[in-house]
């Protein structure tokens, strides 16, 4: 059984959760963000995490808003810590996979150096679902969107891999990967499912694909 295969319902995931604020971060169900930790409260996040439930929650914070304690957009990602690695100077390298979406219910008052919320797993009920809504994504649409994107960069990609990715793994691996900004990336993963997520992604893609014909290609970061 796989770690993921626990969740079974939103019930099984704790109300209260660590947040790591990260504008430009994406995380989404099932796919993989790799991580360079070096701040000390987010040093002893994870190593809280890491003697508990292994889960936190990516969210970015709102785009004017700024300080130490800046306003966090209403919807997050949890995340499992699925690797961990300490460097000589004290930095982790991680990498979160992607549980359930969530919505903040409330910031708590932490003694923590890092922040924490109650979190509302049930309005995503769907993403413990493995390939939920699949079956609706125009996935020729989306393959010929990244094979676009990549010929305009002189990139390739092992298409034997991209074909046999399970499509809601294809969707959720660009949406982590396209060099969008943080609104885009926002609303790639408040997408109500994943044709829409599917289809939001195309849309910037060819966007992009039609400002880079008059400029200069733009990269992935």
């Amino acid at each position: 059984m796989g770690f993921l295969d626990r969740y079974k319902n939103a019930a099984d995931l704790p109300q209260r959760l660590p947040v790591f604020p990260l504008s430009g971060a994406l995380l989404l169900p099932r796919a993989d963000l790799p991580l360079n930790i070096f701040e000390p409260r987010y040093l002893e996040m994870i190593a809280d995490a890491m003697a508990g439930d292994r889960l936190i929650g990516m969210i970015q914070p709102e785009q004017d808003s700024d300080g130490e304690r800046p306003l966090l957009m209403a919807v997050g990602c949890a995340g499992r810590i699925t690797s961990y690695a300490e460097t000589a100077d004290d930095r982790l390298m991680i990498t979160l996979t992607g549980v359930s979406r969530f919505r903040i219910a409330e910031e708590l008052d932490a003694d923590t150096p890092y922040r924490q919320v109650i979190a509302d797993f049930h309005p995503f009920a769907r993403d413990l679902v493995s390939d939920h809504g699949a079956d609706e994504v125009n996935r020729p649409a989306l393959i010929k969107a990244l094979r676009d994107y990549l010929n305009a960069n002189d990139m390739k990609a092992d298409w034997n891999q991209v074909d046999s990715a399970p499509t809601e793994v294809l969707v959720n691996t660009l949406s982590l990967l396209a060099p969008y900004a943080a609104k885009e990336k926002q609303a790639l993963l408040e997408a109500p499912d994943l044709k829409t997520r599917a289809d939001v992604l195309v849309a910037l893609t060819e966007m992009t694909l039609a400002r880079a014909s008059k400029d200069k290609p733009a990269r992935l970061q």
